[in-house]
């Protein structure tokens, strides 16, 4: 595998990238952070170029110092011949087979290649999926030559622009000091480690809320490092108000404004999650989302 690190070829990729949208959107949600400061600071790697058929988004090696954190230990893959998968992951040092990590794709396809891999690692698999929801602008997403590789944070805000449409709450962005809250709401979170990675997201991606008369969140919405909208979330005193349905009319307005890509997952079981997205133009990717969470069976990982 090639490591691909001057901007240039990252943006060539990017745009190319934007041809295999719905199925490419993990890996394209992550290069346009990496080419917009890299605040997780990821690195690219492709089988050939400028030809490629495979493309694997990883954390730099610096970032992967805690053998148990799922949420830093994160992959995710695009793949235009996903049968060749099983070879490149067993060939080359892609992938720290040692660690718990997850790998993340839009390809169904993927799974078989990752499966084998992983049992010839003596890797214990579990398998997730959800909807891929996106909306008509990823279909047509595009970028300019000239576009400015800059930090999300060089833009502006989108509270020094919106307000929120009701004098009883203020759209702001989360701060440092929600992350407790948020995390204590988040299913997949509520450990330690799922605390840093949402400090972290709060710090460097777009993450914002309404805030209540008490000046505290009462729902918020987080764009993670692989641009898919996440970690949402409402307090029970405030559900059927309304108000997250404000929160995510001004959030999608930012994000479009600012030309970033953005696309969520929903678990097929929760319809009225499901019914509520889609009155914003999100509809089904028929592709889907897919997650391999890997569990080293012959370390004290497990144990």
């Amino acid at each position: 595998m090639l490591l691909l690190r001057d901007s240039p070829k990252l943006l060539d990729l990017f745009k190319s990238l934007a041809r295999s949208i719905p199925e490419s959107l993990k890996v394209y949600g992550s290069i346009y952070h990496i080419n917009h400061g890299n605040a997780f600071n990821m690195e690219v790697l492709v089988d050939t170029w400028p030809e490629y058929q495979t493309v694997i988004i990883r954390p730099q090696k610096q970032e992967m110092t805690d053998d148990k954190n799922q949420y830093i230990n994160t992959y995710s893959i695009f793949s235009k011949e996903p049968q060749k998968l099983q070879e490149i992951l067993e060939n080359y040092e892609v992938i720290n087979w040692k660690q718990i990590l997850q790998i993340q794709g839009c390809q169904e396809s993927l799974g078989e290649g990752i499966r084998r891999a992983a049992f010839l690692k003596s890797v214990k698999v579990k398998y997730d999926d959800a909807l891929l929801l996106i909306t008509k602008d990823i279909l047509k997403f595009t970028v300019s030559n000239n576009t400015k590789l800059e930090s999300w944070g060089e833009t502006g805000h989108p509270e020094e622009e919106y307000g929120s449409g009701d004098p009883n709450f203020k759209f702001s962005q989360l701060d440092i000091s929600h992350s407790g809250l948020v995390n204590d709401s988040w299913k997949l979170g509520q450990n330690e480690k799922s605390l840093l990675y949402i400090q972290r997201c709060i710090q460097t991606q777009p993450a914002y809320c309404l805030l209540g008369s008490e000046g505290h969140p009462v729902t918020w919405a987080i764009l993670q490092p692989t641009s898919e909208m996440g970690i949402a979330y409402t307090l029970d005193g405030y559900r059927r108000r309304g108000i997250l349905k404000q929160l995510v009319a001004h959030y999608l307005k930012f994000l479009r404004q600012k030309n970033m890509p953005f696309y969520l997952s929903v678990v097929k079981e929760n319809e009225a999650a499901l019914r509520s997205v889609m009155q914003f133009g999100f509809f089904e990717a028929s592709c889907g989302w897919h997650q391999w969470t890997c569990y080293p069976q012959t370390s004290s990982l497990t144990g």
